[in-house]
């Protein structure tokens, strides 16, 4: 296929024709609506929800909470919304049958949602639970807080939490609503972030567990994006460590991802770890299947090119494994370690407990052998198209990124705070 007649998306970014007008103006308008509804959203958080924080009542301190959620999912519902109008794209869903983190024929029946003619239409998965993904493009987590909008009928989408530089905190309107949506704030420092990141899953996992909500804690095990910059590294960690690399993802780190299960996993018995392989459509021979070995995803699909530019990818291939975290995954005895107990689950206060090195060893082995797999299932997914071997015999559920319901776009720009303060006013009134 010669470049003239390639589709926009399997080229390069650097080599792509320059914006017409017509996509100028759409740009403008996409950074005027996003920056808008930012402001709404971080707006209606100071001026409605602010003050019930600050009044010293349980029914104040509950309303608080309620309306921070809806501003979250409104951020979510914000997202989709531009996506829906400026980048136009879809997820196609899979599910592992083979290797670690399987799906059982009776768990797919339970989780895949179907219509009266039997076809995949949607999730049903559980609420509770750690997401972790290869990292490729920084749109990443956008497209995956897009996808705990369709997981599951209760409303995922507001109960994300992720991890964030300590730089950002007081970055305006966007820093002070990260703020608001109580993220993890880390100074990218293990010394001084341990205590902190346990403090606060502990309190997250605590509120989940007691009040029946949905929890989805977002972390990315590379610790960075894969370039041409970050591959060479991570090749030379696997040299000097002696273990097999890989092609298509980054060694991940395993620190971070081991704490945050066992500071989450004695709260949340029923707590899942899901494990997604991301697949961006690019210039390989198949061009629907996938960014070519060795190539990096920034090169084809950057925040910019997909908003300003409209080139997003025409499909995102996510696979998904599944883990029990108290029966699946290798995080240690919670019992005791080094002599302490931990925590109770209903305590206020934690116990920092040191996890034994050779715990951390064999989360570390287990951990690089699900990254194992996932880099040769990428592989698979380059030659044939597929992930899994018996792929083509399971049901696959593919969504397009747009809101379900029309009035969900006044939610995307919290609409509903002033819109209801302005009801009661003119009530008031008269």
């Amino acid at each position: 296929m010669s470049p003239v007649s390639s589709p926009v998306y399997t080229l390069p970014v650097n080599e792509r024709p320059p914006r017409t007008w017509g996509r100028i103006i759409k740009a403008l308008l996409f950074c005027i609506l996003f920056n808008l509804a930012c402001l709404m959203i971080n707006g209606s958080q100071f001026v409605f929800l602010l003050p019930l924080r600050i009044l010293p009542f349980r029914w104040s301190r509950k309303s608080y909470y309620a309306g921070i959620r809806y501003t979250k999912g409104a951020f979510g519902c914000l997202q989709i919304l531009m996506c829906q109008w400026f980048a136009p794209t879809k997820i196609r869903i899979t599910f592992e049958t083979q290797g670690l983190g399987r799906f059982t024929p009776a768990e797919l029946e339970r989780y895949v949602v179907k219509d009266k003619e039997g076809n995949a239409v949607g999730l049903d998965l559980p609420t509770k639970f750690v997401l972790i993904a290869n990292h490729q493009i920084y749109a990443d987590w956008w497209y995956a807080w897009c996808l705990t909008y369709f997981m599951s009928p209760h409303d995922i989408h507001r109960y994300v939490h992720i991890t964030l530089k300590k730089s950002l905190r007081w970055v305006p309107i966007v820093g002070w609503g990260m703020q608001f949506f109580n993220f993890i704030f880390l100074a990218r420092s293990w010394a001084s972030d341990r205590q902190q990141l346990a403090i606060d899953l502990a309190s997250l996992g605590r509120e989940a567990e007691r009040e029946g909500k949905p929890l989805c804690f977002m972390l990315y095990p590379e610790g960075t994006l894969i370039s041409k910059d970050t591959r060479p590294r991570s090749k030379k960690f696997a040299d000097k460590m002696g273990i097999l690399d890989m092609k298509n993802v980054l060694l991940p780190r395993s620190t971070g991802l081991h704490y945050s299960l066992r500071s989450l996993a004695p709260r949340i018995p029923d707590l899942r770890l899901l494990d997604l392989t991301v697949v961006y459509p690019g210039a390989s021979y198949l061009a629907l299947c996938g960014i070519p070995p060795m190539h990096y995803g920034q090169d084809y699909y950057t925040l910019r090119s997909i908003f300003f530019d409209g080139v997003a990818p025409p499909v995102i291939h996510i696979h998904l494994r599944m883990f029990d975290v108290s029966g699946g995954v290798p995080i240690g005895d919670l019992a005791e370690t080094s002599g302490v107990k931990t925590p109770d689950p209903r305590a206020k206060r934690i116990v920092e407990v040191d996890i034994p090195a050779d715990e951390k060893d064999t989360f570390d082995v287990w951990l690089r052998k699900l990254w194992q797999e996932k880099d040769e299932s990428m592989d698979r997914f380059f030659e044939t198209g597929v992930f899994d071997v018996e792929e083509t015999t399971v049901p696959y559920v593919e969504i397009p990124l747009k809101l379900r319901r029309k009035r969900e776009i006044l939610d995307a720009f919290c609409f509903f705070w002033p819109g209801s303060v302005a009801y009661l006013w003119r009530k008031v009134r008269g």
